[in-house]
């Protein structure tokens, strides 16, 4: 699985407030929370944001509370992956359940600015930053999170398999 986009640069401590403020809480729909995504933080992302974009954020990306709205938000927006120094538990496993791929990759994260553009072997375990041609080495994701994230989400991952 590839994904390649332009980056969405966030710091340290990227909670689900500011994911998808609470106030926008009361709906489930995707297009719905993905016209808020990050709003409190970025007023600029939600109208620039193209499909195939990637948001790349320092450490415990995804703290605070365990809504799943947040990566359902992230994800409906058009961000493919999401590479971070490392994730609150919940929001990784969150992101997982409905198919949005996140890698923990320090080194990456660390070096990866706002606006570069990226393209990501998830199963090849490859970053490579187009924009300054550096490479980065990351653990490739295991092919039943792979298969997950290109059925669209835990749910639909098993209602395929219960098909076969």
């Amino acid at each position: 699985m590839i994904c390649e986009g332009k980056v969405w640069r966030y710091g340290d401590n990227i909670d689900t407030d500011v994911i998808i403020p609470a106030r926008y809480l009361n709906t489930a729909d995707p297009q719905e929370l993905a016209r808020h995504c990050m709003e409190d933080i970025d007023t600029t992302f939600v109208v620039k944001v193209q499909v195939g974009d990637i948001i790349v954020g320092g450490k415990n990306f995804g703290c605070g509370s365990s809504r799943e709205h947040a990566p359902i938000a992230i994800k409906a927006s058009g961000i493919t992956c999401v590479i971070a120094e490392n994730f609150a538990r919940i929001f990784y496993r969150n992101a997982i359940n409905i198919g949005l791929p996140v890698i923990e990759a320090g080194e990456a994260a660390r070096a990866i600015k706002h606006g570069d553009v990226l393209k990501v072997d998830l199963g090849g375990g490859l970053v490579e930053n187009k924009t300054t041609g550096q490479n980065f080495s990351i653990q490739p994701l295991p092919g039943f999170i792979q298969a997950i994230a290109q059925a669209g989400g835990l749910i639909n991952y098993v209602t395929e398999a219960e098909k076969k």
